[in-house]
């Protein structure tokens, strides 16, 4: 399993970047984890869109979801011009209501996979999710605690990657991430940003503090305020982590075995 940092801004990203999309491959297939303003772009430095399998969105925010547009415009032409032939399977979630039905109705190009409507798991024991697949790739979904209905992702492959996606400190993430081989997590802000963001967003400090907890192997921060000093934000996710943090780095690529 490999995952390939395509943006990792918001909510606006820097000159030349793009905000938050991750290129995920493993078991032959391509998985696009969500979409933000300059992701798509950013994506076919990589691949052809055409060889893109499945597409989650965590949330509708657009520094998550805005380039999705990008997608349905360039598969719809894939199929017309009959490049493409197989359908791009998408996991959103159904609400807000508009913005769901907005891309619904794409069934020309999407295989829409509405994530409140996948089956409930424990995964770990204990913690509910909605399990889907994406070939023998699962998928969990941990519900979010932000501003909008959002989700963590878990993805077991032949590695296991955590993704938080956009959410508050919950027990529930940390046990999502225990173990993780990876674990991609929100550093939205500094100690100082706690009380402003503490509802809807992690600090860099509390990414730490729940990958410690987790036991995870490697913690990879992003999900960064552009005008905010990078080296600053690693070393407040180092001291709660206890070890050293990866800043992800657009166009970098992380394996798991």
């Amino acid at each position: 399993m490999r995952i390939t940092v395509l943006g990792c801004w918001a909510p606006y990203p820097r000159a030349g970047g793009a905000c938050s999309g991750y290129l995920l491959q493993d078991a032959g297939g391509n998985i696009l984890l969500d979409a933000g303003h300059g992701v798509f772009s950013r994506l076919q430095q990589f691949i052809h869109h055409n060889d893109l399998r499945a597409a989650v969105i965590s949330h509708w925010h657009p520094d998550h979801a805005a380039d999705l547009e990008c997608l349905r415009h360039a598969a719809a032409a894939a199929f017309k011009q009959g490049t493409r032939h197989r359908k791009v399977q998408l996991f959103i979630p159904a609400e807000p209501a508009p913005d769901f039905a907005r891309f619904s109705r794409f069934t020309d190009v999407f295989d829409i996979v509405s994530i409140e409507s996948l089956p409930v798991e424990e995964v770990p024991p204990g913690v509910r999710v909605h399990a889907g697949s994406v070939g023998p790739v699962r998928l969990f979904f941990l519900p979010a605690r932000h501003s909008l209905p959002a989700y963590s992702l878990g993805v077991e492959g032949s590695g296991y990657l955590v993704y938080s996606g956009d959410t508050a400190p919950s027990e529930e993430l940390t046990a999502l991430a225990e173990e993780a081989g990876i674990f991609l997590c929100e550093a939205s802000g500094f100690d100082r940003d706690a009380e402003h963001i503490g509802h809807m967003h992690l600090t860099a400090r509390q990414a730490g503090e729940t990958a410690r907890r987790a036991g995870v192997k490697e913690l990879i921060i992003t999900h960064f305020f552009p005008e905010y000093d990078l080296a600053e934000l690693q070393a407040q996710a180092a001291a709660g982590y206890g070890r050293p943090v990866e800043l992800a780095t657009e166009g970098d690529t992380y394996f798991l075995y």
